[in-house]
């Protein structure tokens, strides 16, 4: 071949793009499964990572939306810190001459027999609704307006209609306390959104339906022309809170509060889901890097050859890097197609709840986003290029002399083997993992799980090295007095004694794939035992009966004392459920008012801090605040916490921190006497319920529906009980599951085209021995043991190193992201099939390889070494 450097500059440049071109195609046709398990990772990552975000974002969007639609063209809102306030203050409002018009609502979760989840119902008033919320109007179908105002009549959504299975004119049941409400299908809401479930009546019919007589939820204020909003908003707040303190908020609609409100109920559960989809992509980064390292290990005498023959540095340097980015580019580009087309069909097909719950009861579509594709785009070409920078580097500086030698691939490898980056990365990760979080989000956690994999596979050079040269010399000193030592494990062992460079860097993806799988398996686990085992404890009754999930739901005071006196019924409690703003840019928090035995209180919660007794001389009612409670309100045993009731502010004693895995904005339990003494609600939501020795549950079940109420009831077994929020908890972690298996996948694909890759570049080694009088068998042997010993080293150190992020996951990310602690727990059975799966891949992926490998006789072989 011709030297390069005198040839003209365009004949030079054309000569050297050709050569780029053979280069790269060339090792791509050699080695395509290799190349297409890089490129496969990458896409898939991207797929993800880009598909979640589209979901989440749509699935968000059309919430705050749906929302923001039930706010029509207000300029101001009075609320309050309770879900609903008395209507005495609307003529306050209403009279003041920077009003316009002022627009009082009432909102109504309402009970639908039969359904699991209650229907949004807002009650309006039409003349007023008319100039503010219009699109709340309903169309009547028989054309009599009037009918708009009908103490029976009820406007749906399409969504709602369809879900209830409503028939213009027919008759839809509800539920208030534990009497049915029959209301008629008057019409349709025709501005609602799509897939938004709501119904809509007049005021007064809804507060004399659902016995809200004289409540509201909020008014809606429009202003006059010329009115400064700001300024009247700081002064009408200013006059509410010296008249009725801590009871009212204004705010404008869809402010920053309102904003954040919606953002904070699932920002942790949509970043969570985000950083775990990438995991596909961080892990496709390592397998770049394998791939890469490899190819220019096994042609580093060809890189050498140019070198002498005239390529520059530089040029060589760029090529490599050219390998690299051709493969995150065709990777980037097919995941952002796939991504979109999974969004599109999930949002299709399932919605964007995604599982958790958080965004049900909308239909979002998926919305093509051109700078998140281009975020993730360059994302997946950014992990490629990062993946191949080291090969790249090494293929650079390599002395044409050494690399032209046979047998210098190792020294190639020396660098890798430097102990220092990799501890520098593990210390920094764990000094990350005891910050604390930014933006309530774990963000230094999510980097120290980064730095924990970088440093692990950094260590795995040295650390191959360092455990089979340790086993060799093991192995020689038990074999030192025979004559005939075992040829297969001897020369397996001497092989990656000798060669631990390569080793360390065919586990990289190997590495990377196992420990993600066995973090998130941990973390999974742990989180379901934990939730089990919650349940357990929370759950000591033998049956449970309340009046359905809803705002309008309860049980009166008639009714518990049928349900005490039911024949084997030895005890029951009962519990009354309130929501309550403590802060007007957080979501609210859930009172619980129960028969609390302060002296037993691990009969009735899980509790996480010692618990405290008042100081003498103080009596204020006690209140025990969940872990969420804690973080974010800044609520600490023996503190004072200040709860709206009755439209007043008061003050509890701060007893102890308890565990909730049912409400992560949070939850307060007080006393049943107390907030009835301070309410003088006597209504419950729900009880608890305890048999006589001796009696039956299921005759118990079949009393409680006999009651002239209970087919308002819905009675359940705690075992029931315990199924369902396990069913729930398995669909909220239905995305985190796929995540784990397409880990597992990636990982048995990483180690096939990783040792598929290193054996076929071996060839030559087979020959020899082969002249030196190995059997084929014996050669397949030395493969499969070395395979399967390497897989094990991976395995072993995965472990190690997935157990490290696991704790990260458990103990801070999962405090940090939902504010709840767990117990660890090994899912032992799922980590021993991966680890066998990865083992049998390994052993057969070499044999394999190796048959191919041997396939061209030991002659053929060897002739490039003559």
């Amino acid at each position: 071949m011709p030297a390069l450097s005198p040839a003209p500059g365009k004949q030079q440049a054309a000569t050297l793009r050709r050569l780029s071109r053979w280069l790269l195609l060339g090792e791509w046709r050699a080695h395509p499964l290799r190349a297409l398990m890089a490129i496969a990772a990458i896409a898939v990552g991207v797929a993800l990572g880009f598909a979640i975000h589209l979901i989440n974002g749509a699935a968000f969007n059309e919430f705050s939306t749906a929302i923001s639609s039930l706010s029509g063209q207000a300029d101001l809102q009075v609320g309050a810190t309770e879900a609903y306030f008395d209507e005495e203050i609307y003529p306050r409002l209403a009279e003041k001459p920077e009003v316009a018009v002022a627009s009082p609502v009432l909102q109504l979760d309402a009970v639908v027999p039969g359904q699991k989840q209650p229907l949004r119902i807002v009650g309006i008033d039409s003349f007023r609704a008319l100039f503010i919320t219009p699109d709340l109007l309903g169309v009547p179908a028989s054309g009599e307006p009037a009918d708009s105002m009908a103490a029976d009549a009820i406007f749906l959504s399409g969504a709602a209609e369809s879900w209830l299975g409503a028939k213009a004119g027919s008759m839809v049941h509800f539920q208030s306390g534990t009497r049915q409400v029959a209301l008629r299908f008057a019409g349709s809401l025709q501005r609602a959104r799509v897939g938004q479930r709501l119904g809509v009546m007049d005021l007064g019919a809804a507060q004399w339906r659902f016995n809200k007589l004289g409540q509201l939820s909020r008014i809606d204020l429009k202003l006059r022309d010329g009115v400064d909003r700001q300024a009247f908003q700081a002064r009408l707040a200013q006059e509410l809170q010296a008249a009725y303190p801590g009871r009212f908020r204004v705010s404008q609609p869809n402010d920053e509060n309102q904003n954040s409100r919606n953002s904070n109920l699932s920002r942790a559960y949509r970043v969570n889901l985000s950083v775990l989809a990438l995991v596909a992509l961080f892990t496709g980064a390592f397998l770049v890097f394998s791939t890469q390292a490899l190819s220019v290990t096994r042609r580093r005498s060809q890189f050498a050859l140019l070198r002498v023959l005239g390529l520059e540095r530089g040029r060589l340097l760029r090529q490599v890097l050219l390998e690299g980015l051709s493969l995150g580019i065709l990777g980037a580009a097919l995941g952002i197609g796939a991504g979109y087309a999974f969004a599109a069909a999930a949002l299709r097909f399932f919605g964007g709840d995604l599982g958790a719950g958080y965004f049900s009861g909308v239909q979002p579509a998926a919305q093509f986003d051109t700078a998140a594709a281009i975020v993730y785009f360059l994302l997946g070409v950014g992990v490629a290029l990062l993946g191949c920078a080291g090969p790249a580097w090494e293929a650079a500086r390599a002395t044409p002399a050494v690399a032209l030698k046979s047998g210098s691939d190792e020294m190639a490898l020396r660098r890798l083997a430097k102990a220092w980056p990799g501890l520098a990365c593990l210390g920094v990760a764990a000094l990350m993992a005891l910050a604390p979080p930014v933006l309530e989000l774990p963000l230094f956690g999510y980097l120290s799980i980064a730095l924990l994999l970088i440093g692990g596979i950094a260590l795995m050079p040295r650390l191959a090295a360092l455990t089979f040269r340790l086993a060799h010399r093991r192995w020689q000193a038990a074999m030192a007095g025979r004559s005939a030592p075992p040829a297969v494990p001897t020369l397996t062992l001497a092989r990656l004694a000798n060669a631990s460079g390569q080793a360390g860097v065919a586990l990289g993806g190997v590495l990377s794939s196992f420990s993600l799988m066995v973090a998130m398996a941990i973390m999974v686990a742990s989180f379901r035992v934990s939730v089990d085992d919650w349940l357990l404890q929370i759950l000591p009754a033998d049956l449970y009966a309340n009046a359905g999930a809803g705002s309008t739901a309860g049980l009166s005071p008639q009714n518990q004392q049928a349900i005490r006196s039911l024949p084997g019924v030895a005890r029951a409690d009962f519990m009354r459920l309130r929501s309550v703003s403590l802060a007007p840019d957080r979501a609210n928090i859930m009172i619980m008012a129960r028969n609390i035995d302060e002296a037993h209180l691990d009969k009735a919660m899980v509790l996480t801090s010692d618990v405290l007794a008042q100081p003498a001389g103080r009596k204020l009612p006690p209140v025990w605040v969940s872990e969420a409670m804690a973080d974010l309100y800044g609520a600490k045993p023996g503190g004072v916490l200040t709860l709206p009731l009755q439209g007043r502010p008061h003050e509890f004693f701060i007893g102890g921190i308890w565990r909730d895995y049912a409400r992560s904005t949070g939850a307060a339990i007080i006393q049943l006497s107390d907030y009835r003494a301070i309410t003088g609600d006597m209504e419950v939501s729900g009880s608890a319920i305890w048999l006589e020795k001796g009696a039956s549950a299921a005759v118990v079940q079949q009393r409680l529906k006999a009651l002239d109420f209970g087919g308002a009831l819905e009675v359940t077994s705690p075992g029931e009980l315990r199924a369902l929020s396990l069913k729930i908890f398995d669909r909220s972690f239905a995305v985190t599951y796929l995540l784990e298996a397409i880990a597992i996948v990636i990982g048995l694909f990483g180690v096939a085209a990783t040792f598929s890759a290193q054996t076929l570049a071996r060839a030559r080694e087979f020959g020899m021995l082969r002249h030196v009088g190995l059997t084929r068998r014996q050669i397949l042997g030395i493969l499969a043991l070395e395979g399967g010993t390497l897989t094990a080293l991976g395995i072993a150190t995965g472990f190690v190193l997935g157990l490290a992020i696991s704790v990260i996951l458990v103990y801070v990310i999962n405090p940090q992201s939902f504010h709840w602690s767990m117990q660890m727990h090994f899912p032992w059975t799922l980590l021993a099939s991966v680890a066998g799966a990865l083992l049998v891949a390994a052993a057969l992926t070499a044999l394999f390889a190796g048959r191919q490998a041997l396939s061209g006789g030991p002659l053929r072989a060897v002739r490039e070494d003559w």
